[in-house]
């Protein structure tokens, strides 16, 4: 099993950065597929970001260019950085954790996006 704690959310202005962070406890995370998704309010939780064992991301057009995933294994940490952020990135962000039928979620950490 793996617990998943998010955090480094608030509220920034357009254009400003934030880093998002997840502290993984439990078993290993080197096998795991590590993901960042997000909610906005009335819409569906979206892919936002997944990096592999081998360090492949994999990022939402919405989102490419201006935030990075990456993670320490050995630290079982997971962190998005986010440039350049916009109105539209406000939402609940959530950390993932997936490998074959292993599905983790965090409980989220809220990102607002606003002048």
């Amino acid at each position: 099993q793996v617990q998943l704690v998010e955090s480094g959310g608030g509220l920034v202005q357009p254009g400003g950065s934030l880093r998002l962070s997840c502290a993984a406890s439990g078993s290993s995370i080197v096998f795991y597929v590590m993901g960042w998704y997000r909610q906005a309010p009335g819409k569906q939780r979206e892919l936002v970001a997944t990096i592999t064992r081998g360090q492949t991301t994999n990022y939402s057009d919405s989102v490419k260019g201006r935030f990075t995933v990456s993670r320490d294994n050995t630290k079982k940490m997971v962190w998005l950085q986010m440039n350049s952020l916009e109105p539209e990135d406000t939402a609940v962000y959530y950390c993932n954790a997936r490998f074959t039928t292993d599905n983790y979620w965090g409980q989220g950490t809220q990102v607002t996006v606003s002048s």
